[in-house]
């Protein structure tokens, strides 16, 4: 199933996180993302869930890597982008199905259980500040 997520580093070099309210991960943390909708392209669909999930409008840039993730009776095929915000000073509020959404630097980033391998992949991808 095609999928999209968004890392989305604010000026200070923090990750944007949402924990998410439905399966997959329901009460984990991970970057915003869904399913990509019919006729809908990937940068199209990064935009909109990242907008739906913690009402920021972002910049869309390059892909940064992909991964495969296992659902129930399903392989969700993600693509995942680097984003920029389009108003450095706006906050996240969590919708759609993220119950909460956080900008977290790196001791946060500790101490949130995240979906598994999300910080492991970040980093093996270059995608999260040193």
């Amino acid at each position: 199933m095609a999928c999209v997520g968004a890392v989305v580093l604010d000026d200070a070099g923090r990750l944007l996180l949402v924990r998410r309210r439905n399966a997959p991960g329901r009460g984990l943390w991970s970057v915003p993302g869904g399913r990509v909708e019919p006729g809908e392209s990937l940068v199209a669909a990064v935009a909109r869930e990242v907008r739906e999930e913690t009402g920021l409008q972002v910049r869309v840039g390059a892909e940064v890597g992909r991964v495969q993730i296992p659902g129930d009776g399903v392989v969700y095929d993600v693509v995942d982008f680097g984003c920029t915000l389009a108003d450095p000073r706006a906050e996240p509020v969590p919708g759609d199905d993220a119950d909460a959404a956080v900008f977290a630097g790196p001791t946060d980033l500790e101490r949130l259980t995240c979906t598994p391998r999300l910080l492991e992949t970040l980093r093996g991808w270059g995608a999260l500040p040193a």
